[in-house]
């Protein structure tokens, strides 16, 4: 089902505003921001048994978890890998990445593993320019959602953004897949008191 027009225009104009708020975000608040982001990000690990972790190649502003999950990854083992568009309209594939793995220019010119070794995650993060309840407002291609629709089984799925860029008017449309969690820095699943790297159970 196509996305109605008046939608796909609110979509546009909405998508557009938060990202130039985004940026016009200081590096010190948006860093100060991402602090607290990742802090509950940490504190949802604690009760994930995660084995593949699907993260991201910041852009655009977005918060930064490689450092986090570079360290992530040598205390618990988990496995990393980067999603990678390699068809127009079809679903990403992720590709397994270390810290300091040599990478090449993909789509965008966004840095993808240069070695392809396919992982198939079992928990992502996704970046959020919106979101509303458990929905996320991305940049408009329908890669993740078309992502998590193919996988089998399907990862937990987390967003991850700012509270300042919730948007109640957003409406789903039936392409939309809601996140497992929205993570913000003021919005968790758990309430963990003393942040620390998660761990996946034994």
């Amino acid at each position: 089902m196509m996305t109605t027009d008046p939608t796909r225009a609110w979509r546009r104009e909405t998508r557009e505003r938060i990202l130039a708020q985004r940026n016009a975000l200081s590096v010190a608040e948006r860093e100060r921001l991402s602090e607290h982001v990742i802090a509950n990000l940490d504190c949802e690990f604690r009760t994930l048994d995660c084995r593949v972790l699907g993260l991201y190649w910041p852009i655009k502003c977005e918060i930064d978890v490689r450092h986090w999950a570079n360290q992530l990854s040598k205390i618990s083992g988990i496995k990393l890998a980067l999603p990678v568009v390699v068809e127009k309209k079809a679903p990403l594939e992720y590709w397994e990445w270390a810290m300091g793995d040599p990478m090449v220019r993909g789509v965008w010119n966004i840095p993808v593993p240069a070695i392809k070794k396919q992982i198939t995650p079992d928990v992502v993060i996704s970046p959020l320019v919106g979101f509303s309840g458990s929905y996320r407002l991305g940049y408009g291609g329908g890669f993740f959602d078309r992502t998590l629709a193919s996988l089998k089984p399907r990862p937990y799925a987390i967003g991850i953004g700012f509270d300042m860029f919730a948007c109640p008017d957003f409406v789903a449309q039936p392409h939309d897949i809601a996140m497992d969690t929205i993570i913000t820095e003021t919005r968790s699943t758990n309430d963990c008191d003393t942040p620390q790297l998660g761990r996946i159970s034994s």
